[in-house]
């Protein structure tokens, strides 16, 4: 069961695989409704994952048993943060440890005076583009994307990831609702 407090805490290196192991379960529903290349995708490189810990921009949200059930990683674009991942194990789904994590990088780019959030998303799947849509994020049109966003998106495509609608969202710390 998973607690019901703020329990946040940094990664910590050992558990660079059981991030690893939760992305891939967090995989799974992409092939639910045919999306088999983003379900099959590798998680990211352990030396990804790694540098994100060293940096302290990497988040877990644990069970009962101190265990991580969601991460999020975050990383600098063109001067503002960027959630690069933020993935729960299907099993603790609709617990709003997404949103919990999310609110925990907005406290942490507030606290560091930064303006805006972002992120990349599918914009047809109802657990990304709609979700954070929900959650105050907006979508940015291509035209006004920075240089660091449009270098995400070029490398996103590289990789076949537009095979399905894709864009950039952004939220303004300043309205961002923390729960």
């Amino acid at each position: 069961m998973t607690r019901t407090c703020a329990v946040i805490r940094p990664a910590t290196e050992d558990e660079i695989e059981l991030l690893r192991r939760i992305e891939e379960r967090a995989g799974a529903p992409f092939a639910e409704i045919g999306m088999h290349a983003v379900a099959e995708d590798e998680p990211p490189p352990r030396e990804v994952l790694r540098d994100f810990i060293a940096e302290g921009r990497a988040w877990v949200w644990p069970d009962a048993d101190d265990r991580p059930i969601g991460y999020l990683v975050l990383s600098l674009v063109d001067g503002q943060p960027h959630i690069d991942q933020v993935s729960i194990d299907p099993a603790h789904a609709g617990q709003r440890i997404g949103k919990r994590l999310i609110d925990h990088a907005v406290r942490w780019s507030k606290d560091r005076g930064l303006h805006e959030i972002t992120l990349t998303t599918f914009i047809q799947v109802p657990w990304n583009g709609p979700y954070y849509e929900r959650l105050g994020f907006t979508y940015i049109d291509p035209a006004d994307e920075p240089p660091g966003l449009r270098a995400i998106r070029a490398t996103e495509s590289a990789n076949g990831l537009d095979d399905w609608p894709r864009a950039c969202m952004r939220a303004d710390l300043d309205t961002w609702v923390v729960d």
